[in-house]
């Protein structure tokens, strides 16, 4: 089936156009809003030739693999005309998404939200941190050329240095852009905000104001970055309430000119003087909680927190946890140059691909034939850090398989802790994810991790399933 069928088949059963809001690509999975969730047929949804799972949340998560879930994700926007009716949302259409989101907890609403921010920028997130992994492969593989400042080499770096930078040179712009869409402001004036937390009169100003440490200056009150990404998605929902005000308060033929000037210097103002130190005192608090945890000189809390990490982490991407742990990436990525989190929780897939070896091998002696083909199916893409075709197909349905494969990844998730494995980027785990590991040691050690997981997880699940267990889901 083509992706422009599959694509059709499935706007047909969540309702067609008219029942849709919004959709997003999510790296493996087309994520919707819908108007009313009861015209959805989730189990006719299952059934489409392409599709590989569907996950219920506060969207419609179909599971569609890498790549495929970008392009079906392109062409339903098309057919579901998607950008026409962002522009007529009506009153009606309005009322409706606050009442509902009255109805969704705070905490999920939170979590809905940060993902919204994110996840747009997960494609420029992989290809900037792999940017500056060329780069940093070739500084450290060939030093006298880059010394030299001159030949192929050298051009080469420099452009995986800019290509990179572009990006996460700019992350924070990036960001209060997005946080402005989901909160209601200006994007640009979002984008303003994200980018006066690294202009360079910041240092200039916390001088004049004695808040400048020149001994050290990352330990300065206020300093260019203070604060990141936390700083920066608060001032932009503080903008949008100003805005807001401002709109209705400035005449109408004023407002085109004086909102965002005094949104910006007041929301602006506020920020860098009040903002900044305070979210940069949190931002700081974190960072120490996360090397005493995720970055700590112990071995035994090192290893403990590493397996303790990976085995839960499944279990929170299935209660819609795992968005929380964006903005910890993006922190540790701008405080420590480099995300030591992202290579333990990936090995959380690799225990799914050891579990579901292992009951592949069960099957071979029970025969059960149609799970043994569902498998087959589903490990190749599981290697390649899909795990959804395992979990939703085969280790979660049988339940034990599920905890024992986060028994294994653990061992894995120790290892690469005790190891200090740290990534430049994050995205898909499982084997495609070793070029993202900061240096050649660290890609070795990672993948060292992956098979350790493998091994942990098919040990485990040998011993803990019985073959009636296997036998039953026939």
């Amino acid at each position: 089936m083509t992706n422009e069928l599959i694509s059709n088949k499935i706007l047909e059963l969540v309702g067609g156009k008219e029942n849709v809001v919004s959709a997003i690509s999510c790296m493996t999975r087309l994520r919707v809003d819908l108007k009313d969730r009861s015209k959805v047929n989730i189990e006719e949804i299952k059934k489409v030739d392409g599709v590989i799972g569907v996950v219920e949340d506060e969207t419609l998560q179909v599971v569609l693999g890498p790549g495929k879930a970008t392009k079906i994700t392109d062409i339903f926007c098309e057919q579901a005309c998607l950008k026409e009716k962002k522009q007529v949302n009506s009153w009606e259409e309005n009322k409706k998404a606050v009442k509902d989101g009255q109805n969704e907890s705070k905490g999920k609403a939170f979590l809905r939200m940060l993902a919204n921010i994110f996840i747009p920028l997960i494609p420029a997130i992989i290809a900037g941190g792999l940017f500056f992994g060329i780069a940093s492969l070739i500084g450290q593989t060939a030093p006298e050329v880059v010394a030299s400042k001159h030949g192929f080499l050298f051009i080469l770096q420099q452009l995986c240095l800019l290509f990179g930078g572009s990006f996460l040179g700019y992350f924070s712009i990036y960001t209060g852009i997005n946080a402005a869409r989901q909160f209601g402001a200006t994007p640009a004036l979002g984008g303003m905000l994200g980018g006066i937390s690294i202009g360079s009169q910041i240092v200039v100003i916390s001088t004049a104001l004695g808040l400048y440490n020149t001994d050290v200056p990352l330990e300065s009150i206020l300093t260019i970055g203070k604060g990141g990404v936390i700083g920066v998605i608060l001032g932009v929902w503080i903008l949008s309430k100003v805005e807001s005000y401002l709109h209705k308060h400035v005449p109408d033929i004023l407002d085109l000119i004086l909102t965002p000037l005094l949104a910006i210097f007041i929301v602006g103002t506020l920020y860098v003087l009040v903002l900044m130190p305070l979210t940069g005192w949190v931002s700081d608090g974190l960072v120490y909680l996360l090397s005493l945890l995720i970055a700590s000189s112990n071995p035994v809390v090192s290893v403990i927190s590493g397996y303790v990490l990976a085995a839960v982490f499944l279990p929170m991407v299935l209660l819609g946890l795992h968005h929380g742990l964006i903005p910890i990436y993006a922190l540790q990525l701008e405080s420590m140059g480099g995300v030591s989190l992202f290579p333990v929780l990936a090995m959380a897939g690799a225990g799914q691909v050891g579990a579901t070896i292992a009951i592949y091998v069960k099957c071979k002696k029970n025969g059960n034939k149609p799970l043994q083909k569902t498998i087959i199916g589903a490990l190749p893409a599981g290697f390649l850090g899909v795990g959804e075709p395992l979990i939703y197909g085969v280790t979660l349905p049988l339940g034990k398989p599920f905890i024992t494969a986060g028994l294994g990844a653990g061992f894995g998730g120790a290892y690469v802790m005790f190891m200090k494995v740290m990534a430049v980027a994050w995205g898909p785990s499982g084997l495609v994810a070793i070029p993202l590991m900061k240096t050649p040691t660290m890609m070795m050690h990672y993948f060292i991790g992956l098979v350790i997981s493998y091994l942990a997880a098919f040990i485990i699940t040998t011993i803990g399933i019985n073959t009636k267990d296997i036998e039953e889901s026939a």
